[in-house]
């Protein structure tokens, strides 16, 4: 059961993806969606997902990097939507490359778009909420966050980040006795378009570290995020939960395995095609008019359900079923005795 009937959310990155993905869903329960991004193709298709599926749409074109633009962006949907109950912060770009390739002006637009995008987001978000007491805001964050890989350092950096100001904003809000509040859900590989347009510098084409996720996976869980958003974070994915296991107890022994598998389970058995877009600091949708969507290549190895996520949302079910096992069990051995 959720509550998104007539809520306003807004949406950045949302004309791909998982924010893609999350806007369609969060339409599928009657809410009004804007839509937030830089790319005029990707938010006309979004924009058009959401009206079939029931909602009403608000595509602005914004690149997150820009708070006058976010601003803005609240603005008029404020003006449009009504006063804004959801924010959803997605948006994102990366570099694929060694630490060693990336120049330093593509890991200030990572940092620019990633961590800046998100604080742009939360603090228009806040600005409208804190006042009326009432909002919640969902950062979209990765196993990345706590545990950094090969390949993507810039990437990783920037999730650390918005882990950090998501620790230090939450106890703020609970300090202050807020209404508004702060959550987290941490993704695994997700099947995106984001391999195909993401600036690489690998010499075979990218992919999500296995096992992959569908970007609905994803959506479901920030849909239970935004109506459960007492819960600091939620962990999506099994290989989420052991990424983070791992590096928790056993960081060393983790670098060593990441030495060993990441270079090659980040990476197909094709060549990458040099002349593949790159969305780091133009949109990489429009070119003759195509639309990424929200899905990207892997349809074929994605999964469509996370076990490890259903557990996470029913875990007083799970606890009380655990208990009444153990009763059991303790009430079979005091009849053996």
């Amino acid at each position: 059961m959720t509550h998104s009937t007539e809520r306003t959310v807004v949406v950045t990155g949302a004309s791909g993806g998982i924010g893609r993905a999350t806007a369609r869903l969060f339409a599928e329960h009657g809410a009004k969606v804007a839509l937030l991004a830089r790319g005029a193709t990707g938010l006309k298709a979004a924009a058009d997902d959401v009206e079939r599926a029931g909602g009403r749409a608000l595509p602005i074109e914004v690149d997150v990097a820009d708070y006058d633009q976010v601003v803005a962006a609240a603005d008029r949907v404020e003006r449009e939507l009504g006063p804004i109950d959801v924010w959803v912060n997605v948006a994102f770009t990366s570099v694929f490359a060694p630490f060693t390739e990336i120049e330093p002006n593509e890991f200030r637009r990572v940092i620019e778009v990633n961590l800046l995008g998100f604080m742009h987001g939360t603090k228009a978000a806040l600005d409208r909420m804190l006042p009326r007491d009432h909002g919640t805001i969902v950062q979209t964050g990765s196993a990345l966050a706590y545990r950094g890989i090969p390949l993507q350092s810039a990437y990783c950096a920037s999730k650390h980040a918005i882990q950090g100001m998501h620790d230090a904003l939450r106890p703020e809000l609970l300090h202050a006795k807020s209404n508004v509040h702060v959550t987290m859900a941490h993704m695994p590989g997700v099947n995106t378009p984001q391999f195909d347009w993401v600036l690489s510098r690998l010499p075979r084409k990218a992919q999500p570290v296995p096992p992959i996720y569908q970007p609905e996976v994803c959506a479901r869980a920030i849909l239970y995020a935004a109506d459960h958003p007492k819960r600091r974070e939620y962990w999506v994915g099994g290989s989420t939960v052991l990424t983070l296991l791992g590096d928790k107890f056993a960081p060393g022994l983790l670098d060593r395995y990441l030495a060993r598998t990441a270079f090659g389970s980040q990476q197909t058995d094709q060549q990458r095609d040099a002349n593949q877009p790159a969305n780091l600091w133009q949109p990489a949708d429009g070119r003759d008019g195509h639309d990424f969507g929200a899905h990207g290549r892997f349809d074929d190895q994605a999964h469509p359900r996370s076990l490890q996520m259903w557990a996470s949302q029913h875990h007083g079910l799970l606890g009380a079923i655990g208990g009444l096992m153990t009763a059991g069990a303790l009430l079979a051995a005091w009849r053996r005795r």
